[in-house]
């Protein structure tokens, strides 16, 4: 990690959403402060928490945005969306509802946020496996289908937090430095075949996105 006083290269928005009570604000916790509290309670008011970490030797802060309980009036704003560059779209492994909202979610996202927005689909409290109501390979279709990141998180247990966040705001870099190279070829020697790829390292409940480049039209 970065310390307070480093150059920054990149400061990154990323956005937490999802129905009330699957755990976003646990979640930023866990990955800003290293905290869990059993007792939390509903977030309210804007609430932001940034970390900074290195990315392929460069500074890179993570500028992390909880929706402040709006979702339970649904009365997130455009605002909340705009200048997000990551996502990650959370649900209660234990909530059906929960699951069953994320198309409503990933709608309003879409329709908001920066067209290359990269996205991680969360299935949080994977430590309640005995309650579970929603199915990995359910997760997993959707998240196939919809060209999404998929793990399963225990932000209890810090289980797959920071893998999520490191996946999004890498990919992030990666589409960042392709544009910068497009826009200026010799600003970096990093060789360009990796562009626009997904590259995750394999992890328990984790999807990798099939690429869509090669299917018939």
């Amino acid at each position: 990690m970065a310390g307070g006083g480093d150059k920054v290269d990149y400061v990154f928005k990323v956005v937490l959403i999802g129905d009330s009570a699957v755990g976003k604000s646990q979640i930023l916790a866990r990955f800003a402060r290293n905290e869990f509290s059993l007792d939390s309670k509903a977030t309210i008011g804007v609430e932001f928490q940034t970390r900074t970490l290195v990315i392929e030797h460069k500074s890179v802060k993570a500028q992390i945005w909880d929706t402040a309980g709006q979702e339970r009036y649904r009365a997130v704003t455009s605002a909340y969306y705009r200048g997000a560059l990551g996502a990650l779209l959370v649900y209660d492994i234990t909530k059906r509802q929960s699951f069953d909202h994320i198309p409503r979610w990933l709608e309003e996202l879409r329709g908001h946020a920066d067209k290359n927005i990269v996205i991680m689909l969360v299935g949080n409290k994977s430590d309640l496996e005995e309650e579970r109501a929603v199915s990995t390979e359910d997760a997993k279709e959707f998240a196939e289908k919809e060209n999404l990141f998929f793990l399963e998180t225990s932000a209890l247990q810090a289980t797959n937090v920071e893998n999520s966040f490191q996946t999004v705001l890498t990919e992030i870099f990666k589409i960042h430095s392709k544009k910068n190279m497009a826009v200026d070829p010799k600003a970096n020697g990093a060789a360009p075949s990796l562009a626009g790829k997904k590259v995750l390292v394999p992890g328990p409940a984790q999807e990798i996105p099939k690429s869509k480049c090669c299917s018939s039209m």
